[in-house]
């Protein structure tokens, strides 16, 4: 019986051991045959596995040229634990660096991992990658990974376009699906679209022999994958016109903004000086971005959206404008003038007295300007001059002035236009229209950038409203469509029929016997103009102009700033004239003109 009893229980155990055997079979089975994972893993040390970057879109102008494409470039790798490295200063011949050089960057693999690949030698042209690969199989633990870098056809607006680095930590923090030794964009449009243009990475698997040599895809590719390119951005910019307006800006310090007024699309933006957008490509751009860095010049400042300026008698329409809308003044008001005797603001030249609001603008009248002003403070309408001032400002930001306008265009600046509140805290409450009076004629404590002067532009052209200026037409070969707010059109709530007695006044500027840009009037279309003269506490007045073109149904609207030159109508008019010219009629038919500009601009360093 216990004999039966025993057998059972033998049998018993027998039968689980068998079981939990017959698991361990299946599952070794499955591990090893079926599933490839474990035998990845413990083929490391004769597979590579090598990111497959790719390739970044590209950036075109509004006419389909190309202004940013990718080229062939190579990044040298190691894996520290397999480097084998017999004659190091021959090594070092074969990469063009020295000794320390080499010994600097193979201490900071090691730091980074003894097992794990990282970057030895960045951005290798394919021209050195060839020289450089046939040699490779004598240093163990080395090999090649596939990058591209950024080209530009035209050494043409770099402020614009922006540079491509490789990621920090603060890049990495942010966004994790970047790894060491990546590439990001650092500024302008390529920061702005980096999750646009950069695409999804894709990885190879790679079987290598104990020389280094890559024998081919790991089963024939099946577990690689591919990258997806990145999407293409198209402008709105014309890459001619930005040349063109580059060269005319040579040795002068400032910046040129045009607008498109029908959609809001930045035709040419201009900042100057400027640099070559190729400096800062490659393994020299560490050391250009340095001296760029350094030159008193400050070519890496954006003028065209960071420079703040005073704009002077280009800020007057503005005024009459608010002024006309809220009844202050009607457009047969009419108020003396006394020249350079005029008080409490001065005229800068003598012209007819009285005058009205169209030859007040033609001539650029201070004391006209300062008496709309002071109507629209004193307006009974308007219930006292803290809410006037109120008003005033809130048109302000309807114009697009003291604010961004938040598209695509990075580190823009929002100006300053001046509050009731800043009034009442410098003042302790105690101020008045003559307090303020420097607002009449664009100056005191309003600083617009030349991106709010052209779009300015744009509104007057426009007869009362204006698209939020931005950079891109479309992204993407599918038309995709740009955020709703860059399309939207915004209203100033300033009627149209000052507009047009407006624009009637700026046309004078050109055509007028007495304007003061009458000397730049284009032949083939008709256009309209404000200069103005903005004061520089610390040298020479800057010169500004704002235009817009053709009069009737504006292509163009411009804004030109050259800094520490004078009158407006010395430098920035011709300028603006010039870039109108070339953009609506495809060609310069003033080539004199171009030539003073060009060789007549005083030495910086003497004005």
């Amino acid at each position: 019986m216990e004999g039966k009893k025993f057998n059972e229980r033998r049998q018993i155990i027998t039968l689980i051991i068998l079981i939990v055997g017959g698991i361990f079979i299946v599952r070794l089975f499955f591990l090893q045959v079926i599933n490839q994972s474990y035998k990845l893993s413990s083929q490391n040390n004769v597979l590579r596995f090598v990111t497959q970057y790719p390739a970044r879109g590209t950036i075109f102008d509004r006419n389909g040229e190309l202004m940013v494409y990718n080229e062939a470039a190579y990044d040298l790798l190691v894996i520290p634990r397999q480097a084998k490295i017999g004659d190091t200063l021959a090594f070092c011949r074969l990469l063009k660096i020295d000794i320390e050089s080499f010994r600097t960057r193979f201490e900071a693999a090691r730091k980074y991992s003894r097992y794990r690949p990282s970057a030895f030698l960045e951005q290798i042209s394919k021209e050195d990658y060839g020289y450089i690969i046939e040699k490779l199989y004598n240093y163990p633990g080395f090999f090649f990974q596939a990058r591209t870098l950024r080209k530009y056809p035209r050494p043409i607006a770099a402020h614009v376009l922006g540079d491509v680095g490789e990621v920090n930590n603060n890049d990495m923090e942010r966004d994790p699906i970047y790894k060491m030794g990546d590439y990001i964009g650092k500024s302008g449009l390529e920061k702005f679209y980096e999750k646009t243009m950069r695409g999804h990475k894709g990885m190879k698997i790679m079987m290598v022999d104990v020389h280094n040599r890559e024998k081919g895809s790991y089963h024939d590719g099946i577990y690689d994958t591919l990258p997806v390119t990145g999407k293409n951005v198209y402008l709105g910019m014309d890459a001619r016109l930005q040349e063109y307006g580059e060269k005319l800006m040579i040795n002068k310090t400032g910046s040129v903004v045009a607008i498109d007024p029908e959609t809001g699309e930045i035709l040419a933006l201009i900042s100057s000086p400027n640099y070559d957008p190729n400096l800062l490509v490659g393994r020299a751009r560490g050391k250009n971005f340095n001296e760029l860095l350094t030159d008193p010049m400050k070519p890496l400042i954006n003028r065209a959206i960071g420079g703040t300026y005073p704009p002077g008698s280009t800020f007057k329409m503005v005024n009459a404008l608010v002024a006309l809308q809220t009844g202050s003044i009607d457009e047969n008001t009419r108020f003396s003038c006394q020249g350079k005797n005029s008080s409490p603001i001065k005229c800068t030249h003598s012209h007819v007295t009285p005058l009205s609001v169209q030859p007040a603008i033609e001539n650029s009248c201070n004391p006209f300007f300062w008496n709309t002003f002071r109507s629209i403070l004193t307006n009974p309408s308007l219930h006292g001059q803290k809410k006037a001032l109120e008003y005033w400002h809130q048109k302000m930001l309807d114009f697009g002035l003291g604010h961004r306008f938040n598209t695509d265009i990075p580190f823009e600046v929002a100006g300053n236009i001046p509050s009731r509140d800043f009034y009442d805290k410098v003042y302790r409450g105690s101020w008045n229209a003559m307090t303020v009076r420097s607002l009449s004629i664009g100056q005191g404590e309003i600083l617009l950038t030349p991106l709010q002067l052209a779009n300015l532009a744009a509104i007057i052209g426009n007869e009362g409203y204006y698209y939020p200026p931005h950079l891109a037409r479309r992204i993407g070969e599918d038309n995709d469509s740009l955020p709703a707010h860059f399309t939207k059109k915004m209203e100033t709530g300033i009627d149209a029929r000052y507009f047009r007695l407006v624009k009637s006044a700026m046309l004078d500027v050109f055509e007028g016997g007495g304007g003061t840009a009458r000397r730049f009037k284009i032949k083939e279309f008709q256009a309209a103009g404000k200069t103005g003269t903005a004061e520089n506490p610390h040298g020479k007045d800057h010169s500004l102009f704002m235009a817009f073109a053709p009069y009737d149904k504006p292509k163009i609207a411009i804004a030109v700033v050259v800094e520490n030159s004078g009158f407006g109508s010395t430098w920035a008019a011709p300028i603006a004239s010039l870039m109108m010219e070339l953009y609506i009629t495809g060609e310069i038919k003033r080539p004199e003109m171009e030539q003073f500009l060009l060789e007549n601009f005083p030495d910086p360093v003497e004005q």
